[in-house]
C-alpha cells in the first residue's frame, strides 16, 4: 500500500551541482520520443542530424538496443559543460532524478545512492505526491528502440 512506502512524509533533496549523476563513471542517459523531440527542438536540428551529433546506440534489457546520449572520455555526459547544456529540455531520466523508481523503492537502496549524491536528504523537502509523480514519469518515459527513431527518420 502506498502509505507503507519508507517516503510517505516526503524526502530531502536539493541538488548540490556536484555532477556526480551527470558523470564521472559510465552510464546511459536513455532517450524516449519525447526526449529526442524536445533536445531537437532546443538545438534546432533534425532529428538526424541530433543523433549523429549527440548520440548512440545502448544495450538494453533482453539484449535490445536503445538510442542513448553520447558520453565524453571522462564519462561525463555529452551535454555537461560546467553544467547541463541543455537543462531546459533534459531529457526525463534527469529530470526526475533521484525519484527513480528502483531509487525509492526501499529505505536501505535510497541512503546507498545517497552515500554518492550530496544533495540526497538534504535541502527541499519534496512531498509524498511530488515523489510519486517523478517515479511515475520514470516509469512511462521508454527508450526508443532502433525500428522506432528509423520511422522518425
Amino acid at each position: 500500500m502506498d502509505n507503507e512506502k519508507f517516503y510517505k512524509d516526503g524526502l530531502n533533496f536539493s541538488c548540490q551541482r556536484c555532477s556526480f549523476c551527470c558523470g564521472h563513471s559510465p552510464g546511459f542517459v536513455y532517450l524516449s520520443k519525447r526526449d529526442l523531440q524536445e533536445l531537437c527542438s532546443f538545438f534546432k536540428m533534425g532529428i538526424k542530424e541530433f543523433i549523429d551529433k549527440y548520440c548512440r546506440w545502448a544495450d538494453y534489457y533482453y539484449g535490445t538496443q536503445v538510442l542513448a546520449l553520447k558520453e565524453k572520455k571522462n564519462y561525463d555526459c555529452i551535454l555537461w559543460d560546467s553544467g547541463c547544456t541543455a537543462y531546459e529540455a533534459r531529457p526525463v531520466q534527469c529530470s526526475t532524478y533521484p525519484f527513480w523508481s528502483w531509487m525509492v523503492d526501499d529505505k536501505k537502496m535510497w541512503d546507498e545512492c545517497a552515500a554518492d549524491c550530496p544533495g540526497m536528504n538534504k535541502g527541499r523537502l519534496w512531498t509524498y505526491e511530488e515523489i510519486e509523480e517523478n517515479r511515475s514519469k520514470y516509469e512511462e518515459n521508454k527508450p526508443l528502440h532502433r525500428e522506432e527513431v528509423e520511422a522518425l527518420i
